[in-house]
């Protein structure tokens, strides 16, 4: 399933890591993923029931 967010809040979420960088829709390996995933550091969070969940410790 694809994660379906407002893109505007799509623009103004960011990566809990120090270095806040933009997320993208899906994984590296999977784009259909219910994930977001960092553009900088790589980890993925899941989006559970259409909610992000940015915590570093539930990153993949």
């Amino acid at each position: 399933m694809v994660v379906r967010l407002d893109a505007r809040l799509l623009e103004v979420l960011a990566c809990p890591c120090p270095e806040h960088a933009p997320l993208v829709v899906g994984r590296p390996d999977d784009p259909q993923a219910d994930f977001l995933t960092c553009t900088s550091c790589g980890r993925s969070f899941p989006v559970k029931d259409g909610i992000p969940v940015l915590l570093l410790d539930e990153a993949v």
